[in-house]
């Protein structure tokens, strides 16, 4: 039954936020706000959501193992499975200069995160994100968004057409409202199966969280770039996935910490490690020559792959 129970609450996730996005995006064209910076944030964030709502309730709930668990799982596999399955679909064409700030942005905010967590490292006692912590990851999530307006207002922007001015505000916020209860109610069920599964099986719910839990709630990212990159939507592809890894962190563990702190296992710090050091690998296959794009191949999709693989 918990099985079925975290099946249904994954599909409400999921449902939640493309619901959720759809109508915050609706009424923001309506409002004249950009396309592009509406990519940038309601949608990043949208299909953040699952991630939050899990880690959220995981916070309030005191099972801060899924909260943390969730976060990392999510972006390695958001990393390795979701750019390497869109890259075996279809080779993605990174143009660099779209990119680069995001992705050093991505790995300052991954080794920054490290840091915090582990402060037996710095010598400073005990391993947790404290509330100042989630704080500090709050404040650098609104310094992000900011960074992605300004960047964004540098670009030719078009009008919003006649069918988007005419657009039901009513009907959209219903929607909005629709999209966020069932974003709640998944991630209660999520969170709660979860748990009762890691109970019978005796898994760990840091285990759970890097695994069965995180796969599920990046499935909105796995969808959304693969169907971008069929439609030659480049950078949406792996704009989703870099927007979504940084929004992980600095918003849902922000939030989640800046609630309730969260103690971290000292067994975690292999998976930080492989998050950073994948991150990395990352950066060098796009970056490393002078070109202005780089073609992510399929071979290097199967490399992700294997990659992802090898970590479970």
């Amino acid at each position: 039954m918990n099985y079925i129970l975290l099946l249904v609450g994954f599909v409400l996730l999921i449902k939640g936020a493309d619901v959720f996005v759809d109508g915050a995006s609706s009424i923001a064209k309506k409002l004249g706000i950009p396309p592009v910076i509406v990519g940038l944030t309601i949608v990043s964030i949208g299909t953040s959501a699952p991630e939050l709502a899990v880690s959220l309730i995981s916070a309030l709930k005191g099972n801060n193992n899924i909260a943390i668990g969730n976060v990392i799982g999510s972006n390695i596999f958001n990393s390795l499975m979701v750019l390497g399955v869109t890259a075996i679909v279809l080779p993605i064409i990174v143009v660099k200069k779209k990119v680069k700030s995001d992705f050093l942005i991505n790995l300052f905010v991954t080794i920054l995160l490290f840091l915090l967590a582990f402060d037996s490292i710095l010598g400073l006692g005990i391993n947790k994100i404290s509330r100042f912590d989630g704080i500090i990851l709050i404040i650098l999530c609104i310094a992000y968004i900011s960074f992605l307006v300004m960047k964004a207002k540098k670009s030719n922007m078009p009008e919003p057409s006649e069918e988007e001015k005419n657009i039901n505000v009513f009907v959209k916020i219903l929607l909005i409202v629709i999209g966020a209860i069932g974003i709640v109610a998944g991630g209660q069920l999520v969170v709660n199966s979860a748990t009762n599964i890691a109970t019978s099986l005796g898994m760990s719910e840091k285990l759970v969280g890097l695994t069965i839990v995180a796969m599920g709630t990046s499935l909105p990212e796995l969808v959304t770039s693969v169907v971008a990159a069929l439609k030659g939507e480049n950078d949406i592809a792996l704009g989703n996935v870099l927007g979504s890894n940084i929004f992980n962190i600095l918003l849902i563990l922000g939030v989640s910490s800046a609630i309730s702190p969260i103690v971290v296992e000292s067994s975690l710090m292999i998976d930080f490690i492989y998050l950073i050091v994948i991150t990395i690998i990352m950066y060098i296959l796009i970056f490393v020559n002078k070109k202005q794009e780089k073609k992510l191949s399929k071979a290097e999709g199967i490399f992700f792959v294997v990659l992802y693989i090898g970590y479970m």
